[in-house]
């Protein structure tokens, strides 16, 4: 059986409320939730956090053991070299993802640290962008 980690950066546990416009109205959990169902062979995890450190902890935990990871590093994607350097030193693969275009953002949003060391990059296919990036792993 496969093993997934979806990993998601800071703000995004308030999907569902935030910005309904940009994000949509579905809470990650109740998302989650419909993944696990698509996926019934695959060992799918979820881990979400508002900390950098903690992100990369995760990273680092999981990062030498499952089949990918689906990462989307919210605002951390266009500061964090640290996230970039700790996704270059772990063997799994990871996609990144971003529910919005961050290309037709702010323009403070258009670069990614994590592009240039991740496998692929998905950006504004909504919530479904993360059923892209784990078809891509599987």
């Amino acid at each position: 059986m496969k093993s997934i980690l979806i990993l998601n950066g800071p703000n995004l546990n308030l999907l569902g409320i935030r910005e309904p416009e940009i994000y949509g109205t579905q809470t990650f959990e109740q998302f989650f939730l419909e993944l696990k169902s698509s996926y019934p062979n695959v060992d799918l995890t979820y881990y979400q956090s508002n900390h950098e450190g903690a992100l990369i902890d995760k990273l680092q935990e999981v990062g030498f053991e499952v089949d990918g990871i689906v990462f989307n590093p919210g605002g951390y994607t266009h500061t964090s070299v640290a996230l970039a350097d700790t996704v270059s030193a772990i063997t799994s693969p990871v996609i990144e993802v971003h529910i919005s275009n961050i290309y037709e953002r702010e323009e403070f949003r258009h670069h990614s640290y994590l592009k240039a060391v991740a496998k692929d990059s998905i950006v504004g296919k909504g919530l479904n962008g993360y059923r892209e990036a784990i078809d891509k792993i599987l």
